[in-house]
């Protein structure tokens, strides 16, 4: 199995005869606008092909993966109910699943856990491997704006939300979790608490658009607590993620 870093908090997944791409926001090229491993290889690449939305935002959703399926029309939309609901599609366009629902079918078994900000989060179960990709949940706090109740109500949704993951999915075998520096000195609060409540085998830094410095700061903490870290270091990058 491979994972591919495409961009932001995208990234896809390459399983025997699937294929999962999540949170599609820009493709891996740096140059040319639709150009890289989605455009270039992904979407031409034989075998299932599902795409996953975990919301609205349009750092995660693209309306141009609809128009994918002129290519692919036997693509499968799996989309967060908000985006239905902000109007980003339609109704007819995906599979639309809110927190606690699930999707399973022959390939695939995609349950919607929750989110500090809008939508859902994913625990994906794929050929034996489980695979969690966080969407916007984080324990999202300013320490240097926020007030000390608006702090504490965070960590408390936050840690909430990973009680409720970890009953299910105490262990992962790989978490693409946001690190983002932009939120301030506490910015790998989150993802410390992640990883010291779910074991996890690999642990993938997102959200940081283009700051791999910020993202990769989290691998010593990460490795303290035995997970093995991907290091990024540009778009379009692919890691084996064999255990």
């Amino acid at each position: 199995m491979k994972l591919d870093y495409i961009y932001h908090s995208g990234f896809a997944i390459e399983a025997d005869g699937v294929t999962v791409i999540i949170d599609y926001y820009k493709d891996s090229s740096e140059e040319a606008y639709n150009k890289g491993i989605v455009h270039d290889y992904l979407l031409e690449k034989p075998g299932a092909l599902y795409v996953l939305c975990s919301h609205f935002h349009p750092d995660h959703f693209n309306r141009e993966v609809l128009l994918w399926k002129s290519l692919r029309p036997d693509i499968r939309y799996i989309f967060s109910k908000d985006i239905l609901k902000h109007r980003r599609a339609s109704a007819e366009d995906a599979t639309y699943i809110n927190k606690g629902d699930i999707y399973e079918d022959e390939h695939i078994r995609i349950e919607a856990f929750g989110s500090t900000d809008v939508g859902i989060s994913f625990l994906i179960d794929l050929q034996g491997r489980r695979i969690f990709h966080a969407g916007d949940l984080n324990n999202w706090h300013w320490s240097e704006e926020s007030t000390p109740q608006e702090i504490r109500k965070a960590e408390g949704d936050f840690l909430a939300e990973v009680k409720l993951l970890q009953h299910t999915a105490p262990a992962i075998d790989v978490a693409m979790f946001p690190v983002d520096s932009r939120i301030g000195k506490d910015y790998m609060r989150g993802a410390e608490q992640f990883v010291n409540r779910i074991k996890t085998t690999i642990f993938v830094p997102m959200h940081f658009s283009e700051d791999y410095q910020g993202g990769n700061a989290f691998r010593s903490f990460a490795e303290s607590k035995g997970c093995r870290f991907l290091t990024i270091a540009h778009r379009g990058q692919s890691f084996l993620v064999e255990n």
